[in-house]
């Protein structure tokens, strides 16, 4: 774990800065546009670009070290940093400049993202992996507690080129910890041997396999025993062996439906909040802080539970518990409650999180985790951007306009969530959450663990 907790830090450095950057360039957008479609395609803009690239970076995982992915990764997203704080310096920062930037940072993140994730199972020991996997979620939510705060409070005075400059340093850290750990050296090409913790159906648990004999028996499963050595069916592997196991696939079919109504709810809630206060920042940063706490919170709380032993019984619970924080958040109308109820998002989403990833190192060789672990990435960054773009539209040109000129929404719900600024998209948070309860609930009745209530999908790892 040592290496792991080095690497980790320097990681939680580097998502301070990059969070720092971010919240400043959304509150540039707010300012400059007072639209939450215009805050909703940065988003869209950072994950268009990973529909394209995700597989390519799959590949590259399985094939280059991850150490040195790790630094391309960085640098590309450090230079992109460096031209917001340049354009932002001459004053020349346009919206157009902000989505490409975002786009070019989205396939360097994708990249980043998808080697942090395989380097897990390499360095940290197969029984701490739900405790990695909590660990590996403190970053993101780490940075959402210091990130706004700091962004919120400095960005008046020093601006996005002051905001920028700390991103840097930030950055200059997590390339020092990088240069300074090492890396188990393993040949993950195909044909290598790998031991395998795998516990896919039909495969003993322990048994060491050969990594082309993996790709080949999904091949034969899926399609015959034709040769599949293009670099087409290479970067589509993944997709292959997930629906040649009906158990992940339905379990990622779950956390995509899941998926899609939370990231239009995470899409929404800061314009809600800037809506409802006047556009006060200093509140939106607190709100954002609180959900990071919720989130670091909630991962020390599994690293030291470990979470229910059914592992899908963890994603599950999770998804119900996010959605009555988020059923109080859409209703709540008073800074307290918002504060409260974020802090309860955030708080069950390493729970379902670490489970996640702990079935995938338990079902997923080493040797080919890039290829599948990419497959899931590319479904969740569909899912995530549609999401993206459909919340905006939605608030902007379809509940705000109708909740309130009074029509027959408005008359139907407007008791309950009002006819002012920001009804519309409470309305909308709300559908969305109860949406997330009653897939939970569906979730905990649905037999994906096989007989005796005994699979992969809900033992321990």
């Amino acid at each position: 774990m040592r290496t792991f907790i080095i690497l980790w830090l320097g990681q939680m450095a580097s998502s301070v800065g990059s969070g720092m950057t971010y919240f400043a360039l959304t509150l540039w957008v707010w300012q400059h546009t007072q639209s939450a479609t215009a805050i909703a395609l940065i988003l869209v803009f950072y994950q268009l670009p990973q529909l394209f690239t995700t597989l390519i970076s799959g590949v590259l995982v399985d094939r280059i070290p991850r150490k040195t992915l790790l630094i391309l990764s960085d640098t590309g997203s450090a230079g992109c940093t460096i031209a917001v704080g340049i354009l932002a310096a001459f004053h020349l920062l346009q919206l157009w400049h902000i989505y490409l930037i975002a786009t070019i940072i989205g396939c360097f993140g994708n990249l980043q993202t998808l080697t942090y994730t395989t380097i897990v199972p390499l360095i940290v020991p197969k029984q701490h992996h739900t405790r990695a996997g909590s660990m590996g979620a403190m970053v993101g939510y780490g940075a959402d507690i210091v990130s706004p705060a700091f962004a919120g409070l400095l960005y008046p005075t020093i601006g996005l080129l002051g905001i920028t400059s700390i991103d840097l340093g930030t950055f200059a850290i997590a390339i020092l910890t990088l240069l300074f750990v090492r890396f188990p050296h393993r040949q993950l090409a195909a044909g290598t041997q790998t031991e395998s913790n795998s516990s896919v159906p039909g495969m003993p648990e322990g048994k060491t396999h050969n990594t082309v004999d993996d790709e080949q028996a999904v091949d034969r499963q899926v399609g015959g025993d034709r040769p599949r050595k293009s670099l087409w069916n290479t970067a589509t592997f993944g997709f292959r062996y997930i629906a040649s196991h009906p158990r992940l696939l339905a379990m990622v079919m779950m956390l995509s439906a899941f998926s899609f109504l939370n990231q239009m709810n995470h899409t929404l809630y800061q314009p809600l909040i800037l809506l409802r206060t006047g556009d006060d920042t200093r509140l939106l940063g607190l709100v954002v802080a609180a959900s990071g706490m919720g989130g670091v919170i909630g991962a020390i709380a599994i690293s030291l539970w470990g979470g229910f032993r059914r592992r899908m019984v963890n994603i599950f619970v999770g998804f119900m518990g996010t959605g009555v924080s988020y059923v109080v958040f859409g209703l709540g109308t008073i800074p307290a409650v918002w504060l409260l109820t974020q802090f309860g998002v955030s708080f069950h989403g390493p729970l379902i999180m670490s489970s996640y990833m702990t079935v995938w190192y338990a079902n997923v060789g080493i040797g080919v985790q890039g290829r599948v672990l990419a497959a899931d990435s590319l479904i969740g960054i569909g899912v995530e951007l549609s999401a993206s773009a459909i919340a905006g539209v939605l608030a902007d040109y379809v509940l705000e306009p109708a909740i309130q000129a009074n029509r027959w929404i408005a008359l139907t719900v407007g008791g309950i969530f009002g006819t002012e600024m920001g009804s519309g998209i409470s309305l909308l948070i709300v559908i969305n959450a109860l949406t997330m309860i009653v897939l939970g609930l569906v979730g905990l009745r649905m037999r994906l663990w096989g007989e005796e209530g005994r699979s992969p999908l809900t033992q321990d790892s």
